[in-house]
C-alpha cells in the first residue's frame, strides 16, 4: 500500500525531559490509525510533529513524501488540537468562514463545506450563536468541523470525541469510517478510550515516549492472548519493563 506518513527514528525532549524516544512508524493512505495511551505518554507531541507544529530533535518525518515541517502541506492536513483554538467573540459560522478563507476555499464551495461539516457535528442550528455561549462539547464539535473544512487528505485529531455525547460520538465515528473507505482519507486519532481504539485499522500503544506495541486490534489481542483490549495495553507495558 501507499504510505502517507513516515516517522523515522524520531526523538524529542523539552529541557531534560525526554518526551519521545526513537519512534518509528508508517501510516498508509486510507488508514484509520490510532495512538492510544495515558496523558503525558507523548501522543500529542507526536501528532504535533506530524502536523509540523513541533520539530524533531533527531530523526525525520515525511508527510505525502515531503519532509516536515512544511507550511505548503497545511492545505492537505486537517488538525484538531486537544484544546480548542476558536474565536469566541465570533459566531460558529464566522469561525468556519474565517478558516475556510485561510484555506483559500472558493466562496461557491464555502457554503457547501460549511453546511456539510456543521451538519456532521450537529451544529447547524447553533451557527449564528457566538462561540462564547457554546458549551465545552459544542466547542469540541466546532473544532472538529474546522478540521474538516478544507476537505483535507489527512485528518489528525487529538482526542476528538472528549466531551461529546455518546449518540453523536457514534455518528462521528461512522463518518470517519466513511471518509476512510469512500474518500481514502488518512485519519489519525489519539485517544485513551479503548473502545475507540478498537475501531481503528491499526493501533500504536504509547507510554513514556515509547511505542510499546503496534498492530491491528485483532493482531494485538492474538499476540497478547486476550480478548480484552485494556488487557493488551497492560500486558504490553509489563513486557517492556
Amino acid at each position: 500500500m501507499e504510505s502517507t506518513i513516515q516517522v523515522n527514528q524520531v526523538s524529542k525532549s523539552f529541557g531534560k525531559k525526554t518526551v519521545l524516544s526513537n519512534v518509528n512508524l508508517t501510516i498508509e493512505k486510507g488508514q484509520l490509525f490510532g495512538f492510544i495511551g495515558p496523558s503525558g505518554a507523548g501522543k500529542t507531541t507526536l501528532v504535533k510533529m506530524i502536523v509540523g507544529m513541533e520539530k524533531a530533535d533527531t530523526g525525520s518525518i515525511h508527510v505525502l513524501d515531503q519532509k516536515m515541517p512544511n507550511l505548503a502541506l497545511l492545505q492537505d492536513i486537517g488538525y484538531m488540537a486537544q484544546s480548542d483554538a476558536l474565536y469566541v467573540d465570533l459566531t460558529g459560522e464566522e469561525n468556519l468562514k474565517l478558516f475556510a478563507s485561510l484555506y483559500k476555499i472558493k466562496k461557491v464551495d464555502q457554503k457547501k463545506r460549511i453546511a456539510y461539516v456543521s451538519s456532521l457535528v450537529n451544529l447547524t442550528d447553533d451557527l449564528k450563536k457566538r462561540v462564547a455561549a457554546y458549551s465545552g462539547g459544542m466547542k469540541r464539535r466546532l473544532s472538529l468541523a474546522i478540521a474538516l473544512i478544507q476537505d483535507p487528505k489527512i485528518l489528525i485529531l487529538d482526542e476528538p470525541t472528549v466531551g461529546i455525547d455518546p449518540e453523536l460520538k457514534l455518528s462521528i465515528w461512522k463518518e470517519f469510517l466513511r471518509l476512510k473507505e469512500d474518500e481514502q482519507k488518512t485519519i489519525i486519532v489519539t485517544t485513551h478510550v479503548m473502545d475507540e481504539a478498537e475501531r481503528c485499522d491499526y493501533v500504536a500503544m504509547v507510554r513514556d515516549g515509547h511505542i510499546l506495541t503496534s498492530g491491528s486490534p485483532m493482531e494485538l489481542k492474538a499476540a497478547y492472548g486476550t480478548d480484552n483490549f485494556d488487557e493488551v495495553f497492560l500486558r504490553a507495558g509489563v513486557k517492556q519493563t
